[in-house]
């Protein structure tokens, strides 16, 4: 079983920054894409961020130039550095993973979510 624990998140204003951050455990062989999103009261989940196991990166164009995301191969974490927030930021934000696990020969890929962390700016 494969588990994300996302951290982080809360209150900022407008302009502020905060970060959250997401760890995957359990029985994990490797990790491709590793990503957030995020669903806003009334609104379908949307992406806003991901990262490949090699590092490239893309971005919902709403958060280009204010968010940046990374990640730690070794500690199989993802982080989202959100910086310039704005009130339309405000949602709950969850962490994905497609997740490479089991035992040789028999290896196969899990989409796991996160619980989900909220994150509200206030203007």
């Amino acid at each position: 079983q494969v588990q994300l624990v996302e951290s982080g998140g809360g209150l900022a204003q407008a302009g502020g920054s905060l970060s959250i951050s997401c760890a995957a455990s359990g029985r994990i062989f490797s990790i491709n894409n590793m990503g957030w999103y995020r669903q806003a009261p009334g609104k379908q989940r949307e992406s806003v961020a991901a990262v490949t196991s090699g590092g490239s990166t893309n971005y919902a164009d709403s958060v280009k130039g204010r968010f940046t995301i990374s990640r730690d191969n070794a500690k199989n974490t993802v982080y989202l550095q959100m910086n310039s927030l704005k009130p339309e930021d405000t949602a709950v934000y969850y962490c994905n993973a497609h997740v490479i696990t089991g035992t040789p020969p028999a290896y196969r890929t899990l989409e796991v979510w996160g619980q989900g962390t909220l994150v509200t700016v206030s203007s």
